[in-house]
């Protein structure tokens, strides 16, 4: 199958890896050059890192390599038999992509999102084709996570969300189903979780360190909130929670104010190398 990502970040080139080593061809587009050159670099780290490890041979690893081919306009998914868009989770982006996507790719191609909390029924409306447009949400990172959550909108067919399960399961990861409300089923539950979290340390309750000890001691989860939510990125915590509070209009969803303060600090978690965390 012929396949287009959306996106060169650090969900999109993990999509691409996950099907270039299933055997499929991808052509992984994002705007810029650089966003391209530092997603093939990540593909490269990822396989190196199962070539080490002795999961696969060195042959195979250039093989996925050389399945994911890279441009820089939408116009790339002209021949692709599934587009994925993995942009960032911004909804005035995702609808332009998926106007984009709508016009390039020819009728009945499925059109998927990656977004973790963005409405699948609006991103749908964008488009000529609502049957045929779906959520595929991955989780970081994307060559380890088993889950992929398939959201389905108003208009989602049946046989869309058949031929996307069965995908999924077809990249070894496990689907699940759910429906099209704020936050999906993960965020909805994860979310606000984190945000009571960060409750804590704004009340001093405890510090970033004692939250999570107890949350991976007492209640076995592999990672803390707080370091969970420095690996996502508090900017896009913030703007999720943002959406389920919109969305569902209750105040339990209302963002942290030290959240809000954090990301407007530009502490954002790893990828400004400060969060809860020093990187």
């Amino acid at each position: 199958m012929k396949v287009a990502v959306i996106g060169a970040g650090t969900m999109g080139n993990g999509i691409a890896q996950v099907f270039a080593m299933q055997g499929h061809a991808v052509t992984m587009v994002d705007v810029s050059a650089a966003a391209l050159e530092r997603g093939l670099a990540a593909v490269q780290g990822s396989l190196a890192r199962l070539v080490k490890k002795g999961s696969i041979a060195a042959e195979e690893a250039a093989q996925v390599t050389a399945r994911i081919a890279v441009a820089t306009t939408v116009d790339a998914a002209r021949g692709a038999e599934l587009a994925i868009e993995a942009a960032t989770e911004n909804p005035a982006l995702k609808f332009e992509i998926f106007q984009q996507l709508d016009r390039a790719c020819p009728a009945g191609v499925i059109l998927a999102t990656n977004t973790s909390s963005i409405s699948i029924t609006e991103i749908a409306a964008k488009t000529k084709r609502p049957a045929e447009v779906i959520g595929m949400h991955f989780m970081n990172p994307v060559p380890v996570m088993q889950l992929v959550e398939v959201i389905r909108g108003q208009a989602t067919s049946d046989a869309t969300t058949r031929t996307v399960m069965d995908l999924a399961a077809a990249l070894g990861k496990t689907p699940v189903e759910v429906n099209d409300y704020p936050g999906f089923v993960s965020n909805r539950v994860l979310m606000p979780m984190i945000n009571e979290a960060i409750f804590c340390v704004m009340e001093g309750v405890a510090t970033p360190e004692a939250v999570d000890t107890v949350m991976k001691l007492g209640m076995a989860h592999p990672m803390g909130p707080l370091m969970l939510a420095d690996l996502i990125g508090l900017d896009t915590c913030l703007a999720i929670l943002e959406v389920l509070h919109r969305g569902l209009g209750d105040d339990k969803y209302r963002p942290c104010p030290l959240l809000r303060r954090m990301v407007a600090a530009g502490h954002l978690g790893r990828k400004s190398g400060k969060g809860f965390y020093q990187y």
